[in-house]
């Protein structure tokens, strides 16, 4: 067989950067950077933004000239005066705050992972699931109630109009959907997500349980500094149970079944009990 002049063709170089040197450090830091920079984009297209609109809107009604337990807070406010045009902006909400849901998956996915089975968001156990979730509901949701009404009584809470539609029939199915979207983009995003993100760059089990927590209370702030409180410490609970379990769908049936029980209950019974 007959060779080229110049001889055999030259190996290619290994282009792997030994370890330890300046090459490696450089591409790490470019790494971290990268993550970095990742968070902050997906948390920025999401419920960071939304913090940082509740820290406004908090200041907003601290400098108002009134007390802030005589202002309210309204969720799922009427979009449109026109029944049918107020359905279709409620459900494009739903479908639209839900992308940073599948960006966070998406990102997560790197690698050819399984982000569903990484964070947990998948049906392999419903039962067990569904029991973990109503367990965690029972235990958030009265010591929650209680501290709304401590925040109320101290002045340091707005007063929460869980839902500001009208009684349209398609008002209490959308609420759960509203329920079943918060659910969804808070457990993904700030405990599945973020938690992940965070311990992979090498943060300690209670800074990451920390992080977590306070961004959920911050993003509640519009309502009072109770429910900051409140939903912090919901945090806490959240993001220990998923650094243990490395589950989020019990955490996602239990937000779904607190909002359901405050979205549906205010749209039914708010004017018979006079709130």
């Amino acid at each position: 067989m007959n060779e080229s002049p110049a001889g055999p063709a030259p190996v290619a170089a290994d282009r792997t950067a030994p370890p330890g040197t300046p090459e490696e450090d450089s591409a790490t830091k470019r790494a971290r950077r990268r993550a970095t920079a990742e968070v902050w984009i997906v948390l920025g297209l999401s419920l960071g933004q939304s913090a940082a609109y509740s820290v406004i809107s908090l200041a907003a009604k601290l400098t108002a000239g009134r007390p802030l337990a005589q202002q309210t807070a309204t969720l799922n406010a009427s979009r449109s005066a026109r029944p049918y045009l107020d359905l279709v902006y409620q459900l494009a909400d739903v479908l639209f705050t839900l992308v940073p849901v599948a960006l966070a998956l998406w990102l997560l996915a790197e690698g050819g992972r399984n982000a569903f089975r990484l964070v947990g968001f998948d049906v392999r156990r419903p039962w067990r699931d569904l029991a973990e979730g109503a367990v965690l509901a029972a235990v958030i949701g009265l010591p929650g109630l209680a501290l709304y009404v401590v925040g109320r009584e101290l002045g340091i809470t707005a007063q929460v109009v869980a839902s500001g539609l009208a009684p349209y029939w398609w008002a209490v199915p959308v609420l759960v959907l509203q329920a079943v979207k918060n659910a969804v983009l808070e457990e993904v995003v700030v405990v599945g997500y973020l938690v992940t993100r965070l311990r992979e760059r090498g943060w300690t089990v209670w800074a990451v349980v920390g992080c977590s927590a306070v961004l959920r209370g911050s993003y509640h702030l519009y309502q009072g500094f109770g429910p900051f409180v409140g939903n912090a410490v919901m945090g806490v609970v959240f993001g220990l149970w998923f650094v243990r379990r490395k589950r989020v769908m019990p955490l996602v049936v239990a937000h779904t079944l607190l909002d359901v029980v405050a979205f549906v209950g205010y749209q039914l019974f708010a004017d018979r009990l006079g709130l």
